[in-house]
């Protein structure tokens, strides 16, 4: 049976990839942006997205006489689980989590790049998204409404109304 098994397994074994997701999520932390190869890039988005939102809910606690809630120090405790990088995480609690206050997930974007010259593997480059970053807007024509019969009604019957008003003119 395949339960619990729809992550990707990038190839190595189950600790060898959770070191490397730590390793990944720590580097995009500090810098901001990584490069990587773009199956890399597609499983460090939802591992470091766990993450910011465990951020996101310590930063919403309410502090206890100036010191952090237990419940945010529960939080810190369990980001520092998957990233075991204490300085990364440090700055994530402390510093970028205002960036993602206003945003409600999607904390992230990832280009691609192209092909490696060495091996020809898919390339990626994964970033944090900025709080005032709306992205792209959808155009109004990519996904067209269906109309429903009345109005398909309407639309044929107003022109053939118009249509003797239209020729009025020319009979006088």
């Amino acid at each position: 049976m395949r339960h619990n098994k729809h992550h990707a397994s990038l190839g190595v074994t189950r600790e060898h990839r959770k070191a490397m997701l730590s390793n990944m999520g720590a580097s995009l932390i500090k810098h901001g942006r990584i490069e990587t190869t773009l199956t890399k890039a597609k499983a460090l988005r939802p591992f470091i997205e766990k993450v910011i939102t465990k951020a996101k809910k310590a930063a919403a606690l309410p502090k206890e006489n100036g010191k952090l809630s237990a419940s945010a120090i529960h939080l810190r405790r369990l980001a520092l689980k998957d990233v075991r990088d204490e300085s990364a995480v440090t700055l994530l609690f402390n510093e970028k989590v205002a960036q993602f206050e206003k945003r409600s997930g999607g904390y992230t974007r990832i280009y691609k790049l192209g092909a490696r010259n060495s091996d020809s593997a898919e390339m990626a480059l994964i970033e944090f998204i900025g709080a005032d970053d709306q992205g792209y807007k959808k155009s109004k024509g990519a996904k067209k409404a269906k109309k429903s019969p009345a109005k398909k009604a309407a639309k044929t019957e107003a022109p053939a109304e118009a249509a003797p008003a239209a020729d009025a003119p020319k009979a006088e």
